[in-house]
């Protein structure tokens, strides 16, 4: 336990109180949100924990997250299994303002769009939603990809033909999005897998 005291001389615990509980909270910061840390209660046997929501910096945050060997990211399958987040496959713009550049695909979801967030983020073509146009993924167990809609307002095309569900890619399709077309070119599958 923690006391701290605030300037109108209250005395609180700063690990139970993001600021003092006796002058209000007319000026808490309500758009930060704390993690529930599991400590043992005092007087409480070993095994009995209790939860209380505890205010730590983004900081501190990160160094509990490090000592429980989570640094916050979710991995894949696939870097799980083999400790990296190899290439799984390409698609290569023939097509649109971004012609001759090649996307990397990596196992399970790849975002694609125009913002630099996204997996494979295609600057250039405006007509491209930024955010979550379209999905490939790639499944590790049994080596297939997939091309998903995304739930961006622009539509998806595979062959010439419009991409309503997931339908499955193959070696040559051509992905259409915006003015942009883009080559499939896998590398896992039938014959070859990490």
């Amino acid at each position: 336990m923690g006391m701290k005291r605030c300037s109108n001389g209250h005395f609180y615990d700063d690990m139970k109180y993001q600021q003092c509980p006796y002058c209000g909270i007319s000026n808490m910061d309500a758009s930060k949100t704390m993690p529930i840390i599991m400590q043992s209660q005092p007087g409480a046997s070993a095994d009995a924990t209790v939860g209380r929501t505890v205010a730590m910096s983004p900081e501190e945050i990160a160094k509990r997250q490090a000592a429980a060997g989570d640094d916050g990211k979710t991995v894949g399958i696939m870097k799980k299994k083999t400790g990296i987040d190899p290439v799984v496959g390409w698609v290569v713009c023939v097509d649109g303002p971004s012609r001759g550049q090649d996307y990397r695909i990596k196992s399970e979801r790849n975002f694609i769009g125009r913002d630099r967030s996204m997996d494979i983020s295609i600057m250039g073509d405006e007509s491209i939603s930024r955010n979550n146009h379209a999905v490939i993924s790639f499944n590790p167990k049994n080596g297939s990809f997939r091309l998903v809609p995304g739930d961006g307002h622009g539509l998806v095309f595979l062959n010439d033909e419009e991409v309503f569900v997931p339908v499955e890619l193959n070696r040559g399709d051509i992905i259409e999005l915006g003015q942009t077309k883009l080559m499939f070119i896998p590398l896992c599958g039938g014959d070859f897998s990490w």
